[in-house]
C-alpha cells in the first residue's frame, strides 16, 4: 500500500485514492470536441468519499452546447484502477490517457487518442504543480495528461452517431479534499494555430492558518510550453472581472501573457466539498479568449489570437483574487 501511495506522488496521472477513507475526492476531465467544432464535451470519471467515509464513484458527462449536465453515480465497488498507469474503469466504462469507452444511457462509443502534449515532469517538480506536489496538506492538487492531442473515433449520444476523428482534445486531473472557495479555470485549444493550448488557474491558496493567491498558466505554442507559475518566480500583475469578461496579465523575466476572456453561458457541474459532490460550480464551454504572447528582451509580439470553445470556472469570492476592481 505504501508503495501504490508514494508511486502517483511522482506520476499524476494516476490514482492518488490508495488507502483514503474520508474527505478525498478524484477527478479526470476530458475535454472532446469534434474536427467542425460543432459538437463540444467534457467527460469527467471520478471518485467521492464523504467525511463519513461514504463512497461512490461516478461519470459526468457536459454538453457544452445545449448546457446540460448529467451526474452517472456507481458504487465504490464499481471503481478499478491499474497501480502503475492511468487505467480506471467505472461501471464497464474505461478511461486512459490513449482512450476512453463509454457504456452509459444515451451515451456510447469509444475514442482514441494521439500525439499528447504533457505538463514537463521532472522527479524534483512532478507535473504542472510543481513543488508543492511534496506539500501534505494542500486542499487541491492539480495534474495536467495533455495540453493539445488528436482524436479518433465515434460517439454515439441519444441515437445519434457522432464521428470524431480529425478533432482536438485535452485532459487534466484534480484530487484532494475541496475545490478552492475562489478561483478562475480556463482552457481552450482551438485557435487559429493548429497545436496552440492555453491553460489558466487563479485560486485562494489555505497556507498554514493563512491564504495566497496561486497561479498556474501554460500556452503551448509552435512546439514550445510557456509556463507562468507562481513557483517559478511569475507574477500576476493584472486580474480584474466583470460580469461579461476577465482581463488577466502574468508575466516572467522572459515572456509576458495577456489574456481576455469573454464569460459566456454556462451550466451546472457538481463539486467536491470534503469530499462530497455536494457542491456546484458553473462551467462556460461557449466562451472566447484573446490572447498576447510578448517577448520582454528583445520587445517583440509573438503570437496574438482568438481562442474559441473555452471552457470557463469562476467560482467562489473572486475579488479575494483582484489585483483591482473592475466594474
Amino acid at each position: 500500500m505504501l508503495l501504490r501511495r508514494i508511486r502517483p506522488v511522482f506520476k499524476p496521472a494516476l490514482y492518488h485514492g490508495w488507502g483514503r477513507r474520508r474527505k478525498f475526492f478524484e477527478g479526470w476531465y476530458f475535454k472532446i470536441i469534434n474536427k467542425s467544432a460543432d459538437r463540444v464535451y467534457a467527460i469527467i470519471p471520478g471518485i467521492s468519499i464523504d467525511k463519513y467515509g461514504s463512497k461512490h464513484s461516478f461519470i459526468q458527462f457536459l454538453d457544452g452546447n445545449n448546457l446540460k449536465s448529467e451526474y452517472f453515480k456507481f458504487g465504490y465497488e464499481d471503481f478499478s484502477s491499474a497501480k502503475d498507469k492511468f487505467e480506471i474503469s467505472i461501471g464497464g466504462n474505461n478511461f486512459s490517457e490513449s482512450a476512453l469507452n463509454l457504456n452509459l444511457p444515451g451515451l456510447k462509443g469509444n475514442l482514441e487518442f494521439y500525439g499528447l502534449n504533457s505538463w514537463p515532469d521532472k522527479w524534483y517538480s512532478p507535473g504542472i504543480m510543481g513543488p508543492y506536489t511534496f506539500v501534505p496538506f494542500m486542499e487541491c492538487y492539480h495534474g495536467i495528461l495533455s495540453m493539445d492531442h488528436q482524436i479518433e473515433g465515434n460517439l454515439l449520444l441519444a441515437n445519434e452517431t457522432l464521428d470524431f476523428t480529425g478533432g482536438r482534445g485535452y485532459m487534466e486531473k484534480d484530487w484532494g479534499r475541496s475545490f478552492p472557495d475562489a478561483y478562475i479555470w480556463m482552457q481552450s485549444n482551438h485557435f487559429n494555430s493548429t497545436g496552440l493550448s492555453l491553460k489558466l488557474s487563479v485560486a485562494r491558496i489555505p497556507w498554514l492558518g493563512s491564504a495566497f493567491t496561486g497561479f498556474i498558466a501554460g500556452l503551448l505554442y509552435d512546439g514550445k510550453l510557456y509556463e507562468f507559475t507562481t513557483y517559478n518566480g511569475s507574477r500576476l500583475e493584472h486580474l480584474t472581472i466583470s460580469v461579461k469578461e476577465l482581463d488577466i496579465q502574468i508575466s516572467n523575466k522572459k515572456f509576458r501573457l495577456n489574456i481576455v476572456a469573454k464569460r459566456n453561458n454556462a451550466t451546472l457541474l457538481a463539486s467536491p466539498i470534503s469530499g462530497e459532490m455536494s457542491g456546484h460550480i458553473s462551467e462556460s464551454m461557449q466562451s472566447e479568449v484573446d490572447i498576447t504572447l510578448e517577448s520582454l528582451k528583445p520587445a517583440k509580439l509573438l503570437y496574438r489570437g482568438k481562442g474559441k470553445n473555452t471552457a470557463l470556472e469562476v467560482a467562489g469570492k473572486v475579488e479575494t483574487l483582484f489585483t483591482k476592481n473592475k466594474t
